[in-house]
């Protein structure tokens, strides 16, 4: 294997073990689980993942780690995105929230028979509205590898407050 492989992997796991040492430190009945799909421009494709929620980190600040799959056109895109959210409540049950953080990207394509993979770096800023039910909508724009405009609709599972 080349050293970027090995040195991707490393970063990978690195990356992983992090995300599981923020979920696990949060107060149980503040977390969720949640689900979203969209779609992006440039690339051109849709987009299906889910995430993990922390409790709030700070008033109004979560972390919400992520991995979405991107399909269409020659190629596929899997997105590993480590983002920071700050939700500002407004009237009705609903938020704004604005955020972001990096990205890790894997990019399989396809030309004929030949198939490459490589992974690259990205980040984004997200801009969105949740409400206190789970629903939510957001815009992402991505700089580096990252998709330029992402637009997504999901839903976050939490659990009931007594």
């Amino acid at each position: 294997m080349s050293h970027f492989v090995l040195t991707s992997r490393r970063f990978l796991a690195v990356s992983a073990l992090v995300v599981a040492i923020f979920c696990c430190t949060s107060q149980a009945r503040a977390q969720g689980i949640g689900f979203q799909g969209g779609g992006t421009i440039t690339p051109n494709q849709f987009f299906v993942g889910s995430h993990f929620e922390t409790g709030e980190l700070m008033p109004g600040l979560r972390f919400r780690p992520g991995i979405d799959g991107g399909f269409g056109g020659d190629y596929s895109l899997a997105s590993i995105n480590l983002e920071f959210l700050y939700a500002i409540p407004l009237k009705s049950g609903w938020a704004l929230y604005q955020g972001g953080g990096p990205a890790i990207i894997l990019i399989r394509q396809t030309v004929g028979e030949l198939h490459d993979t490589s992974v690259h770096a990205g980040s984004f800023f997200t801009f969105g509205f949740a409400h206190e039910n789970g629903f939510f909508t957001d815009f992402k724009i991505g700089a580096g590898n990252s998709p330029n405009l992402k637009f997504g609709v999901g839903y976050t599972i939490r659990k009931k407050k007594p």
